[in-house]
């Protein structure tokens, strides 16, 4: 690993201006929901602050999560990993291999004690033969490279709740990350695959404050789990109207009603896909026509049918049943009726009182 420069002096190097240096901040600052105002904050720390030396592991996966991070565009991806953070070791994106690219990964940890990020993508098996990575098992590896990390990111499903690979029978008695690293601080980063901006908002929150993340009570960043996907989501306006789609070839798929029948998981899901979208936010799966499948939730893969409606909706103190919404809907709407009728008819009385 070369001497370590600031975020800035490696971003001047790489040809990028004071411009575009200072629009990447603006991004990086509205990606962690930050004020305007606190863009400041973060031109201050990528001005002064070393780049964050990355060990990113990948043990029970399919790569579905680094591919999506390596289609960040706010900023892209080149910017993160060039200029933001010292990415040490990948298996995905790492030139080197064999020898050469484990001992990049103890280098960094014999080298920079607390002060390196651990980014875990894939479950860890319970048995060590099912994932053994230069000799060595997932689990020793993980207890290895986290001994020495700041904090420990668990970045997508697998590696946040154990995801397809702990799916019933779970063959490989596949676990979480924070089944196994106890003493670290664990920040949960799920879907299958997660929006790659999480991944760069939480990095950018570390780099910029220091600290980790507010946290909600599962350990995911409330900046981008806060949250239902219904509580965003396009379609909403339909759901409240009580207007369905059936089935994925009628008229209301073709109108764009609410996907709620038809096996749609956001009004169980957090996520930020309704607000961040995907693919440099042009859209998200429920704007492109297919129901949420909850993959950001503990155990997605087992909570039943993705394309089966759920039987109720929870909604706080009280649930919502979607044959009733509709119902709800009118009668508010045959009340408000009513009532303008009243309010012009005794108008109308008044009127002609005043007349006489």
């Amino acid at each position: 690993m070369n001497e370590r420069k600031s975020i800035y002096e490696t971003a001047l190097e790489r040809g990028i201006s004071r411009r575009n240096f200072l629009k990447m901040c603006t991004a990086l600052a509205a990606t962690m929901g930050l004020d305007f105002s606190q863009t400041d904050h973060v031109v201050k720390a990528m001005e002064t602050k070393k780049r964050v030396p990355v060990i990113w592991l990948q043990f029970q996966d399919c790569t579905g999560c680094s591919e999506s991070f390596i289609r960040s565009t706010h900023p892209k991806a080149e910017s993160v990993l060039l200029d933001m953070v010292s990415l040490e070791y990948t298996e995905l994106l790492s030139v080197a291999s064999g020898h050469q690219v484990e001992a990049a990964r103890k280098h960094v940890i014999e080298n920079y004690p607390g002060e390196y990020i651990l980014c875990v993508e894939g479950s860890v098996p319970g048995e060590d033969y099912y994932c053994t990575v230069g000799g060595h098992s997932a689990k020793d590896t993980l207890l290895e490279t986290a001994k020495g990390a700041m904090a420990v990111i668990t970045y997508g499903s697998c590696s946040s709740w154990g995801g397809i690979p702990a799916a019933y029978p779970n063959p490989t008695k596949a676990v979480s990350v924070r089944d196994i690293v106890k003493n670290k601080p664990v920040i949960l980063v799920p879907g299958c695959p997660p929006i790659a901006e999480v991944m760069t908002g939480v990095i950018a929150h570390f780099i910029t404050f220091g600290t980790v993340p507010e946290l909600d009570h599962h350990g995911r960043p409330k900046a981008f789990y806060r949250h239902r996907v219904h509580d965003k989501c396009n379609r909403r306006a339909y759901f409240d109207a009580g207007l369905f789609v059936e089935s994925f070839d009628d008229e209301g798929a073709k109108q764009g009603y609410c996907l709620y029948k038809v096996g749609c998981k956001g009004p169980t899901t957090y996520n930020s896909c309704a607000e961040m979208r995907w693919n440099g936010g042009v859209s998200y799966p429920i704007q492109s026509g297919n129901p949420c499948i909850g993959c950001s939730e503990k155990n997605f893969w087992d909570n039943g049918p993705f394309f089966e409606r759920l039987a109720e909706i929870p909604g706080g103190q009280t649930t919502f049943n979607p044959e009733k919404v509709g119902l709800y809907a009118a009668g508010v709407t045959a009340v408000g009726v009513a009532a303008h009728a009243t309010a012009t008819a005794v108008k109308k009385k008044m009127d002609e009182k005043q007349k006489q």
